[in-house]
């Protein structure tokens, strides 16, 4: 016995030699694929590094490193000399998900999707937006495929590929590391909890997904569920329709009266869907001229609705327009103007034609721009006039996408008078377009004095300088404020233009912010921390830096709500906080319109609302919830949250998301009502 013992330390340090000299000859004879998956591993973890910081989390390195290891193992299935070819391309593809995950990160605070390519044409529409979205940290990943070219070159100049021949080792070789991926799998697994899972099914919680999954999980599960509009319907319709039926019965989009019950019942309205207009623009004054004057006297002459929140996806705009006008959430993956056009919705156009209403829209841009001629047609608009087919347009009116706003309002109020004359009543909705990224076009033009200006005072000597900065030039933020300041003076000529032709006397005027303007968290955080001695933001150690929190950007990416009349003017704010699907049931109660599908809220009609956003974060007046790494930010200072609190939101949250991305994928407005249909007619039979 004492002998065996006495022979076990060999026997581990015989073990131990073996196994380093294994490795360093499979390191030494498996140069390129080792390379391969070292690289593509760490620009999955510098793509956290720069979004959602948890560079250093085992679970999603577990999970890359697999996903690794599976795509790359195949190289072993090829000769030798053509696996730089087959790895080169997976390394390209890899850099290319980072790159461009990085870059729109960056810009919207989430993660790109396969369903975007169907709209991605559309970047060349936005003119120079490109220098505004990538940045330099956008190309470090590129390195990789670099590496992987070098370190190929310096192998074929050693007559490396020469000495690798043995097929059936390579087929060994290719079995050990499927081994290994697998049992990587399953170390992964055993970090996975069921809401994990539930999560990367739904997809709609893309932070969230990355964090625990790595981003090469996430793009193939994305690709997978951008199949949805041609797979989903063919499957688990029994369960999205159960749930559809049991989420209305316990939340039925109900319709009470209160104050402002049918106070604008019979007639017209004009809505104004405000391109890239934020709330605090309201507020915000540049050298003593305030950048939104028209929109504050609105606010302050109508009701302002001041905790207003669009509840955008990756459809920005056209999800705007589909959350206004149906009060459901925009779909999960891709958009609904795009993969699901073909769905039926209840809509404002369609309510308001039963009320003999005639319905329209307006648009100063490209009629098949997210697929709009189409879509406004299926929303119920009787006509779509659009920049295609229906605008004079003169080169010197072009601004950035298509026809100025100003331009686009003169005509269109020649259309309304006509409209007018021929109905009467009407609902028409003009979108707006000159505020729209990447903002350029005015910088020479705008009456806004975008300098900074202040007296620098000599501390040796005491004499004074009177010094002038050009601090938001070349700059995005100051791009926004000249265009949004021309955007504000077009609506208040467009109001004058139809108070002189009388357009206003019977008519409810209604303006909303379509999102917030995709500006950088770095660009507010200079902007409101900005030193003019040194023409930059103070230093994080001075004592006058106050950061430009992430919560305070997210909380802050408010839109104005302005519902308006000339007459009868309410002069009241509402600061209860709201979303844009809270608009159908609240501008429906006033009109006389109802959708017993409407998720949102009248918000005159509940004690306290909620919203909650398509990434399934959340807010009320108390809390702002990030769902994606389980924080809040107190919004009330008095108010007591409790555990429950969070707990009942949350699952509300994540049921109306689902809910709502249910009636999409699987058309269950229009299969619900044909089966009552059926139903109605076996029973009349």
């Amino acid at each position: 016995m004492k002998n065996k013992l006495e022979k076990i330390p060999g026997k581990i340090k015989s073990f131990g030699k073996k196994f380093i000299k294994g490795t360093k000859n499979y390191f030494k004879h498996n140069v390129l694929f080792v390379t391969f998956v070292i690289t593509s591993l760490i620009e999955a973890s510098l793509l956290r590094f720069f979004t959602v910081k948890n560079f250093t989390a085992i679970s999603p390195i577990f999970s890359d490193f697999a996903v690794i290891l599976f795509v790359g193992s195949f190289a072993y299935l090829f000769k030798a000399r053509h696996r730089f070819k087959y790895l080169m391309t997976w390394s390209i593809i890899f850099t290319a998900i980072c790159v461009i995950n990085s870059a729109y990160y960056t810009n919207y605070v989430s993660f790109t999707s396969f369903s975007l390519l169907a709209t991605s044409m559309q970047i060349f529409g936005v003119g120079d937006a490109l220098n505004t979205i990538v940045e330099v940290k956008d190309f470090s990943y590129i390195l990789a495929p670099v590496i992987m070219g070098l370190i190929n070159k310096r192998l074929k100049n050693t007559s490396y590929y020469d000495g690798i021949t043995a097929k059936k080792k390579s087929r060994m070789t290719f079995l050990k590391i499927l081994v290994i991926s697998f049992v990587s799998i399953g170390l992964f697994m055993t970090t996975v909890t069921g809401t994990d899972i539930s999560r990367l099914y739904k997809q709609w919680n893309r932070e969230y997904v990355v964090m625990k999954f790595g981003i090469y999980v996430y793009q193939t599960n994305d690709l997978i569920a951008s199949l949805k509009p041609q797979i989903s319907p063919l499957f688990g319709y029994d369960e999205a329709a159960r749930e559809f039926r049991e989420y209305y019965e316990k939340y039925p989009a109900e319709s009470k009266n209160n104050e402002y019950t049918d106070k604008y019942k019979g007639k017209n309205i004009i809505v104004i869907h405000a391109e890239s207009i934020q709330n605090f623009l309201l507020d915000t004054e540049i050298n003593g001229v305030p950048i939104a004057p028209n929109l504050k006297r609105l606010s302050e002459e109508g009701l302002y609705f001041s905790n207003f929140y669009a509840q955008e996806s990756v459809g920005t705009s056209s999800d705007s327009e589909f959350t206004f006008n149906t009060s459901l959430l925009p779909a999960s993956n891709g958009t609904v103007f795009v993969s699901y056009w073909d769905r039926e919705f209840v809509s404002t156009p369609k309510l308001l034609k039963e009320k003999d209403y005639y319905t329209f829209s307006m648009h100063a841009n490209k009629g098949n721009f997210w697929n709009r001629d189409v879509v406004h047609e299926q929303l119920g608009y009787d006509k779509f006039y659009n920049y295609t087919n229906d605008y004079v347009i003169n080169d010197e009116d072009v601004i950035g996408l298509g026809l100025n706003d100003k331009s686009f309002f003169k005509q269109s109020t020649e259309k309304i008078k006509k409209i007018n004359e021929e109905h009467k009543n009407w609902y028409g909705v003009l979108l707006m377009l000159t505020n729209h990224t990447p903002f350029s076009g005015l910088e020479e033009t705008t009456d806004l004095d975008l300098t900074y200006h202040y007296t620098k005072t000599d501390p040796e000597t005491g004499a004074t300088e009177e010094v002038t900065n050009d601090y938001l030039k070349g700059r995005t933020l100051g791009r926004y404020f000249t265009t949004a300041h021309y955007a504000d003076q077009a609506i208040g000529e467009f109001v004058s233009e139809l108070d002189e032709a009388g357009l206003l006397d019977n008519t409810v005027l209604v303006i909303y912010g379509d999102h917030d303007a995709k500006i950088k968290r770095s660009e507010y955080n200079r902007y409101y921390n900005y030193n003019p001695e040194t023409d930059s933001r103070y230093e994080d150690d001075d004592e006058r830096y106050d950061e430009y929190t992430k919560y305070e950007y997210e909380i802050n990416r408010k839109v104005p709500f302005i519902i308006w009349t000339k007459d009868k003017q309410e002069k009241k704010e509402i600061t209860k906080v709201m979303g844009m699907y809270d608009i159908l049931p609240t501008l429906g109660n006033m009109i006389g319109i109802h959708s017993q599908y409407a998720l949102g809220h009248d918000i005159f009609s509940t004690d306290e609302n909620f919203v909650v956003f398509p990434n399934g974060n959340w807010i009320t007046n108390k809390i702002y919830y990030d769902s994606q790494n389980d924080d809040a930010i107190m919004l009330d200072e008095n108010a007591t949250i409790s555990e429950d609190y969070i707990k009942n939101f949350n699952d509300r949250a994540e049921l109306e998301v689902a809910v709502s991305n249910d009636i999409i994928v699987h058309d269950l407005i229009k299969k619900i009502n044909e089966s009552k249909e059926v139903l109605k007619e076996n029973e009349n039979g």
